[in-house]
């Protein structure tokens, strides 16, 4: 195990292709790792510390922030298959051969892309509170690049359903991402939130060849998570992706929205462990 944690692994950098990217690696060493990919608007301060130092604890996590986003360099691109060709050269400058993906909302999309283009380099998949290419109603109208005049009002409006017992688990969440003191990343800049917005919105329409046709190509072992009441991405696409991909097991959380894998932090890690162990 490497002596880090969420809160204490340096932010390091890796140059590709005159892009310098900024990543945080930490966890069991030897291991195949766990290449996590966020949210729109999110910086690697915006994954959950209960949940990647839980993963730490048997597999290496890597972090990164992709071009243009976060303390990264470059620009971010506009389309979800020009961020998985950023992803795939920062994966080739740290010369991982092999590496499971875990991608949430956008991350997810890139994490499909990645497994259709770059199969060879993806052992097993988990997509979280993510849809297909050209799913229902993922048209992200309710987004906006501008930023949140107060983000951690939209962050439980968007991440944790109505109830007492979400909100409730919403503000334990907010406390856990303050728990990184030290070395924190940027934040992501306007025309990087554009990009992003206008990626989500193209991968959102239906694609010239048909919709879901390309998902009978991803083979990979894989691990669906969504919250049933997800606000940003309607629950369906989560059952679509699981009767399209040939070898999908879906679990839905109760009460539950776009954040239903940090509300259910304990189960949704024993599903992984599950997962990536059998």
């Amino acid at each position: 195990m490497s002596n880090y944690t969420h809160e204490t692994v340096p932010t390091q950098f890796v140059q590709a292709n005159g892009t310098r990217y900024a990543y945080r690696r930490f966890g069991k060493v030897g291991t195949v790792p766990l290449l996590c990919l966020g949210y729109f608007n999110s910086n690697m301060d915006g994954w959950d510390p209960s949940v990647t130092n839980s993963l730490a604890a048997d597999h290496e996590v890597i972090l990164v922030d992709n071009a243009g986003v976060g303390s990264s360099g470059g620009e971010t691109p506009h389309t979800v298959e020009g961020m998985t060709e950023q992803c795939v050269a920062f994966c080739r400058a740290l010369g991982l051969k092999a590496m499971h993906v875990v991608g949430f909302s956008l991350g997810g999309m890139i994490a499909q892309k990645l497994a259709l283009d770059h199969p060879d380099l993806i052992q097993r998949l988990i997509l979280l509170g993510t849809g297909p290419r050209g799913g229902e109603g993922m048209t992200f109208a309710e987004l906006s690049a501008e930023e949140q005049a107060d983000p951690v009002a939209f962050l439980l409006g968007a991440f944790f359903s109505p109830s007492q017992a979400s909100q409730a688990a919403g503000r334990e969440y907010m406390k856990r991402l303050e728990s990184r003191k030290q070395d924190r990343d940027l934040p992501v800049s306007r025309s990087s939130a554009e990009a992003q917005l206008a990626a989500i919105r193209e991968w959102g329409t239906i694609p010239a060849n048909g919709r879901y046709a390309t998902l009978k190509n991803i083979t990979h072992t894989t691990l669906i998570v969504h919250g049933n009441k997800d606000i940003v991405v309607q629950p369906i696409n989560a059952f679509i992706l699981a009767e399209h991909l040939p070898n999908a097991q879906l679990i839905v959380y109760p009460d539950s929205s776009h954040g239903a894998q940090y509300q259910h932090a304990r189960v949704f890690l024993e599903h992984v462990k599950l997962f990536l162990s059998n």
